[in-house]
């Protein structure tokens, strides 16, 4: 009866197997087609996360230039007294001045005390700032803070301190 049974148990076995194989092969089929279309799909999300990336730089880039027309600027008046105005009522430091127009603080000073003038980019720099608000500059300090690193940040903190 032993050879029996074993031969029994042994077909069963086989039978089985080969139903589980029928059942189980399409399926991993359809589990390789969806690990490939996953795959696919995520490369596709990271180029497109790339590119959103790149274009929100590009339109921070843009949203933080400060430009006016040459001629607008050649034609505008910019004194000391009216540089220091323009600080004031933007509600801003010579520091955050200078990291708007993209100067150290110590050409901020100058122009405040008269020692120097704004020309080129910084001049029109500091005529499109006449059209801009507090929230503006707060808005392009901000982005420009975050795009820059952070020792440039401070512009020329720690040194040539009043005390």
């Amino acid at each position: 009866m032993g050879k029996l049974e074993h031969t029994l148990k042994s077909e069963i076995t086989r039978l089985a197997r080969k139903e589980m194989r029928a059942t189980c092969l399409p399926l991993a089929r359809d589990v390789r087609g969806l690990k490939r279309t996953v795959s696919a799909l995520r490369k596709t999300v990271a180029a497109l996360a790339r590119l959103g990336a790149e274009w929100q730089a590009e339109r921070t880039a843009e949203r933080a230039k400060l430009a006016a027309c040459p001629e607008e600027a050649m034609a505008a008046r910019l004194s000391p007294g009216l540089i220091r105005k323009l600080r004031a009522r933007l509600g801003v430091t010579q520091g955050e001045l200078a990291t708007l127009v993209g100067v150290s603080t110590g050409a901020v000073g100058s122009w405040e005390y008269g020692k120097a003038k704004p020309e080129g980019r910084n001049r029109e720099a500091l005529v499109a700032l006449r059209q801009v608000g507090r929230r503006e500059v707060r808005g392009i300090l901000a982005t420009k803070a975050a795009g820059s690193p952070p020792e440039a940040q401070g512009g020329a903190r720690g040194r040539n301190r009043r005390r």
